[in-house]
C-alpha cells in the first residue's frame, strides 16, 4: 500500500492511493488518508487510479472520510481514470452517488473546487 499527497491549490489537495484496499491495506494507510483528508484544505480529490482491489473496508474508509470532510464544510470527489475494476466496484455498491466519481483529473478537480 502506498499514499501520497499533493496540494494543487490552497484549498485543493489530491490524495493518492495505490495498491489493495482490502483489510491489511486499509489498515496501513487508514491514519494516514485520515489526517490528509482532515488537513486545512476544504477540497480533496482521492486518485483510485493505482488502486488494484477494493473491498468492502476500502469502501468504508472513503465514506467516513467524505462524511467528515462535509461536515466541517469541505468536499471528497473520487478520480478513477481507467479503472474498470474499482469504477465497478463503486457503481455496483452505489458509492459513486453518495461521492462524485471522476475519469479525468481536470474534471474531478473543477467539481472538487465547485
Amino acid at each position: 500500500m502506498s499514499i501520497s499527497f499533493q496540494d494543487i491549490s490552497e484549498n485543493l489537495r489530491r490524495i493518492s492511493i495505490s495498491g489493495r484496499l482490502d483489510i491489511a491495506g486499509t489498515d496501513e494507510i487508514a491514519t494516514t488518508f485520515a489526517a490528509l483528508a482532515a488537513s486545512a484544505k476544504r477540497r480533496v480529490v482521492v486518485d483510485l487510479s493505482a488502486v488494484s482491489f477494493l473491498a468492502s473496508i476500502g469502501i468504508r474508509a472513503l465514506i467516513a472520510n467524505a462524511k467528515a470532510l462535509q461536515q466541517r464544510g469541505g468536499k471528497m470527489v473520487l478520480l478513477v481514470s481507467d479503472n474498470p475494476s474499482v469504477t465497478m466496484t463503486l457503481e455496483i455498491t452505489g458509492i459513486d452517488a453518495l461521492i462524485p466519481m471522476f475519469s479525468d483529473a481536470a474534471e474531478a478537480e473543477k467539481a472538487a473546487s465547485a
